[in-house]
């Protein structure tokens, strides 16, 4: 999850074998890193105060983090991290409905005239 905070310094770090993105103001986040247990501590001055998102893709682009794990370790950050934009609801087709027309059968095909069938009690049958 990004923020809308502000960071000077960003870099990465591994620690129990997992290597993630790293944030801070001060680049003496090292050593509180490295007290911690983290190892191969990489972190990079920025040079200006940016978002999280905005410091992994500069970071992305440095010399210091060109090696591929650093380039993998980035690049999934940004993907995990890049707002997914809302799928809009799929919207169901509906057939338009036509009115019924008189004496018209639903595929416009004129329906054949019925006669009147009236009993008569003289009739044979």
């Amino acid at each position: 999850m990004t923020t809308d905070k502000l960071f000077t310094v960003a870099g990465i770090s591994k620690l129990n074998g997992e290597y993630k993105v790293r944030f801070a103001n001060d680049i003496m986040r090292i050593k509180v890193l490295a007290k911690s247990g983290h190892e191969d501590i990489r972190l990079a001055d920025l040079e200006a105060s940016l978002t999280k998102m905005d410091a992994a893709k500069v970071i992305l682009g440095l010399e210091d983090f060109a090696d591929a794990i650093a380039q993998a370790t980035i690049t999934e950050y940004i993907e995990e991290n890049t707002p997914k934009a809302k799928a809009s609801p799929a919207k169901a087709t509906k057939t338009p409905q036509v009115p019924a027309l008189k004496g018209m059968t639903p595929l416009g095909v004129k329906a054949p005239k019925t006669a009147l069938v009236v009993e008569n009690e003289d009739a044979p049958f």
